[in-house]
């Protein structure tokens, strides 16, 4: 394997995006990193002090065995493997260089390293240029070369793997980030970004035998099993991006493949970075951890070789770049940052704590800091590359905390008495449940996330953009045509929207208990969501009950009969038994045209001027074969449960 892929090559471990990743290292190069013994108790109890979780001590024949039994693993190795799982934000911590490197400095074994350029400039040939054609589909581009790398075959595989996880990870399945790795020492710098017509784009992908065009590239990586699931982030474009030097050799199509001229292999010793995206922040923490971790085995450890990116005079500006700008990269300035020592004492009850025991207890979490000499109430700290999670003051409190011990932290009981209660619109609908079980109905739970074929069309309804500000003019209005949230990247087409109405869910409880005797008397208490502009997310969760009563005949009297009674526990009476000073509201059945309900067997419930639900019996296309196949009479309600906040 010693000439592994490294964009768009070898399989990406599953579970980063989205999931905690888990660091597989080997023991033995643990324990030789390390130093010393190192037991599975002992490096578990590490790994708690710093933070972490040693998740599975295992071997590649223990997991086949477990899966495929001893006979599939005959022949796979024995040795041992430590999986630690790790925060989704510590990206120094997804390779076994910077995990032992961080747990190091933890121990007080080694300070942490610095990292530099040297040459503090580029030399004049190594050069990026951007094209303005790229800005229409990854507008950035960050570089570096790392010079002198020693590779053997565990560095290597840690080398793949990490831009693997990163992938997954910061680098979102890379459509934010695209990392590329070369062999200099094939390649003739300066290097060109642009983007082409893909029949304009010859190269020989990685591992493959013929030279093709972006087009024939497409097709023959639609088959290939990771590789495909990238192609969709640039196939319907008119460009590519295409990364080439001063002879027209292609480094690689970024996000998909390199090229195979400029692979890594296991001698190669100049290695040249480039990252392209649409997220220039996120590329330069991909490319600082890149550089970051695997510095330590260039010659002169932890120094990088710069590289001038320059975007071209008429490549069109935006917020972070400029046409004509000249940018050095990697940047490898630490970011300064100012705390408050007090403050953060006492987030953690460390009122004992010095100032400069506060300063060492950080410094044992890689980061480095000092007390300002003219104010020793404030820290001065020096974020390094590595540290990118570090956003503000609560980080360095997470990080004291861990340095300090948390099983050192002492218990207190707080100076504040905060009673804890219900919140009242959960207490209302416990009430609500309550009603509805001693009328006889059973309680059901569904999902809240439904079909737009359950939530519409099988309901006979549909949403209507003419409605979208109609929950802000009218919020507690019961409306069937209201405006629906969706889902942007459904994995299935059973979960596409938010429901707007608990009936479907509730229907689909009812189309599977059809095998029980009639009647079947079921509700659900629950939330529905619906899209309202004036709101800062553009939605709003609403509260509702929603009952229905399926048997051979209908029996809309015992539905209404439940509308008396649940808006008599609500502190209502009807309209026309409402009695002179009573301190009830008085409600009204008022017909309506719910397409989901049978016409004249159907009516809204009006509560002081506001249609607040429904009640009926339900269309038979809704019950049969069109909707949800219950194929029984079957009569229901649903309620708006927030006014009665504000009326009780």
């Amino acid at each position: 394997a010693a000439e592994l892929a490294v964009q768009g090559d070898g399989p990406e471990p599953p579970g980063y995006f989205g999931a905690m990743p888990t660091v597989s290292v080997f023991h033995d190069s643990l324990q030789a990193a390390l130093g010393g013994e190192v037991t599975e108790e002992s490096f578990d109890e590490l790994c708690f002090e710093f933070g972490l979780e040693l998740d599975d001590v295992t071997s590649d024949f223990d997991i086949v065995a477990k899966e495929r039994g001893a006979k599939a693993a005959e022949g796979l190795s024995k040795r041992v493997i430590f999986k630690v799982d790790v925060p989704a934000n510590r990206y120094d911590l997804l390779c076994i260089e910077g995990l032992v490197r961080a747990l190091k400095v933890f121990r007080g074994i080694i300070q942490a390293p610095v990292y530099r350029l040297d040459p503090p400039k580029p030399v004049p040939q190594m050069r990026m240029t951007v094209h303005a054609s790229t800005a229409q589909i990854r507008p950035f581009c960050v570089c570096a070369v790392l010079r002198g790398v020693t590779f053997d075959e565990d560095r290597y595989q840690s080398f793949i793997d990490l831009q693997d996880k990163l992938h997954q990870n910061i680098c979102r399945r890379r459509t934010l980030v695209a990392i590329g790795t070369h062999d200099l020492s094939t390649l003739t710098p300066p290097f060109d970004y642009e983007a082409l017509p893909p029949k304009d784009i010859w190269f020989r992908p990685l591992y493959q035998d013929e030279e093709m065009d972006g087009n024939r590239m497409m097709e023959v990586l639609s088959t290939h099993q990771q590789l495909k699931a990238y192609l969709p982030i640039i196939r319907d474009s008119p460009v590519y991006p295409v990364i080439h030097d001063s002879k027209r050799v292609v480094l690689s199509l970024p996000p998909i493949i390199n090229g195979d001229h400029s692979k890594i292999k296991m001698e190669t010793k100049d290695v040249f970075i480039e990252c392209t995206a649409t997220d220039l922040t996120k590329a330069n923490v991909v490319l600082n951890t890149m550089v970051a971790m695997f510095a330590e085995y260039c010659t002169r450890p932890f120094i990088a070789e710069p590289v001038e990116v320059v975007y071209k005079d008429d490549y069109p500006g935006n917020t972070f770049v400029k046409p004509g700008d000249k940018i050095i990269y990697p940047k490898l300035d630490s970011r300064q940052m100012v705390a408050d020592i007090p403050r953060m004492k006492q987030s953690l009850s460390l009122g004992h704590l010095t100032e400069k025991e506060v300063c060492t207890l950080l410094q044992k979490m890689s980061v480095p800091c000092d007390v300002d000499k003219k104010d020793k109430t404030k820290l001065l700290v020096e974020v390094p590359i590595t540290r990118s999670d570090i956003m503000h003051e609560c980080d360095l409190v997470e990080d004291l905390a861990i340095a300090y011990g948390y099983n050192n932290l002492k218990l207190e009981v707080p100076q504040t008495f905060a009673g804890a209660s219900e919140q009242p619109v959960n207490h209302l609908s416990d009430l609500v449940r309550q009603e509805m079980a001693m009328a006889g109905f059973t309680e059901c739970l569904n999902w809240a996330l439904v079909s737009r074929k359950e939530n519409f069309t099988n309901m006979r309804r549909e949403e209507k953009a003419e409605d979208l500000w109609r929950p802000v003019a009218n919020p507690h209005e019961y409306s069937p045509s209201l405006m629906s949230v969706g889902i942007s990247n459904p994995k299935t087409k059973d979960f596409e929207i938010v429901r707007t109405s608990v009936i479907p869910g509730i229907l689909k409880t009812l189309a599977n208990s059809k095998h029980l005797s009639p009647p079947i008397k079921l509700f659900e208490v629950g939330d529905v969501v619906i899209q309202e502009p004036s709101r800062e997310t553009g939605s709003r969760n609403v509260r509702r009950v929603c009952a229905i009563h399926g048997a051979q005949k209908s029996n809309f009297a015992l539905m209404h009969g439940v509308v008396d009674q649940l808006m008599y526990s609500l502190g209502c009476e009807p309209e026309h038994e409402a009695k002179e000073n009573s301190k009830r509201h008085s409600y009204r059945l008022v017909a309506s045209e719910d397409p989901s309900f049978f016409p004249g067997m159907q009516a809204y419930i009006v509560c002081k001027g506001i249609n607040i639900g429904v009640v009926g019996e339900l269309h038979p296309e809704v019950l049969g074969s069109k909707g949800f196949d219950v194929n029984m009479a079957t009569s229901a309600l649903e309620i708006n449960l927030e006014p009665f906040l504000e009326w009780l």
